[in-house]
């Protein structure tokens, strides 16, 4: 059984959550009072509600009759006033003037009313949260199709989730799995929705959908979770794209073997940067334009238009980069190319608006079901 918890519980209840269980769902929501302050607040109120009513019985004091003392002080006030607004009535002290019962009919009444009104509240307001996580959870996992997992929310996460949002991708189609409760705090007050738990484990990756997912984005922080991770959720998931980063070059054909479609050596990348700014800063900076994406220059996946077809790749509007064609990345100078193909894909390099940021191999998701 896995629980299910929204962003906005205090610290020591989310520590010892971690600890008791394996995994949990977070969904995106508005921020909300913290639930310490709103019971706080109740508390706060039945207290001045308390203390109200023993105001009220002592300032009228000689109105009431103590059948020990034949007196009320002000600890008879206090005491009259807890067993009368908690219900309890053990008719020790009872009201014996006229003014007295008048006062407890049109004063003391509704303020118990209002003390039972704030308690009670507070616990359907409870019951009703978490009757309304649940069926937010129950829609959301009822409607996740053809959606991207992110296993890991470090720098490397992040980055790939921007860049894959700034295509068009929305944020109620990314889920992000990682073992931190505060990384995914961190995911859900971006509006994503998210898994702790350990992405090794194919019971936290079913938690994720991953089985109904089209893309999955490995980027874990050492490369043999990166390996099990690829693993499990090959296994899980035998038709999506699985993209993992590893940080050591000779781990990158493990991660094929494992079933990844494409290998990010990170640090190699990140040098090949270094050493590219080094001879050519204006290069790096164009490298560098090119990886951020949704400004300056884009580098994106499109089908070939029909006025295209019979065209040479130089011939295009766009600068193309290379030719998808089946199976096979053509660069645009190949001359196995010939002409372009209905059938074939380009990679340009485009001018970065809102109308050129073009999801690779985005397909029209399938409707939602109603609830």
């Amino acid at each position: 059984m896995f629980h299910v918890k929204l962003p906005g519980h205090d610290a020591i209840a989310r520590q010892a959550d971690e600890h008791l269980v394996t995994h949990k769902v977070k969904l995106p929501r508005k921020v909300v009072e913290h639930p310490f302050r709103q019971v706080a607040k109740r508390v706060l109120m039945a207290l001045l509600v308390l203390a109200a009513t023993a105001l009220i019985v002592y300032a009228d004091r000689d109105g009431y009759n103590d059948s020990s003392d034949q007196s009320v002080d002000f600890l008879d006030a206090w005491y009259y006033a807890t067993v009368t607004l908690s219900t309890t009535g053990y008719g020790d002290i009872t009201p014996v003037s006229d003014a007295a019962r008048l006062t407890n009919i049109f004063v003391i009444t509704p303020l118990r009313v209002l003390f039972l009104i704030i308690l009670v509240g507070t616990t359907l307001e409870v019951l009703t949260e978490r009757t309304r996580e649940e069926w937010r959870l129950n829609r959301w996992r009822s409607t996740l199709r053809d959606h991207t997992v992110v296993v890991g929310f470090g720098t490397k996460g992040r980055s790939a989730i921007q860049t894959v949002c700034a295509t068009g991708l929305k944020k109620e189609q990314v889920v992000v799995v990682d073992p931190s409760g505060k990384a995914i705090d961190a995911a859900t007050a971006d509006g994503y929705a998210g898994i702790v738990g350990d992405a090794t484990r194919s019971e936290v990756l079913m938690r994720a959908e991953v089985h109904r997912a089209r893309k999955i984005i490995i980027a874990t922080q050492r490369d043999d979770t990166a390996v099990l991770v690829t693993l499990t959720a090959r296994q899980l998931n035998k038709g999506a794209k699985i993209v993992a980063a590893v940080r050591e070059e000779e781990n990158a054909p493990l991660l094929k073997q494992s079933g990844a479609d494409a290998v990010i050596t990170s640090a190699s990348a990140a040098g090949r940067l270094l050493g590219l700014s080094v001879l050519s800063p204006a290069a790096g900076m164009v490298m560098e334009d090119l990886i951020q994406q949704g400004s300056g220059l884009d580098i994106v996946e499109r089908p070939v238009i029909k006025a295209e077809v019979g065209r040479k790749p130089r011939d295009t509007d766009d600068l193309v980069v290379s030719v998808l064609r089946g199976h096979r990345v053509l660069g645009y100078d190949d001359p196995a190319i010939g002409t372009l193909e209905l059938t074939d894909r380009l990679i340009t390099i485009v001018r970065a608006t809102p109308g050129t940021q073009v999801a690779p191999d985005a397909r029209p998701l399938p409707p939602m079901p109603s609830q």
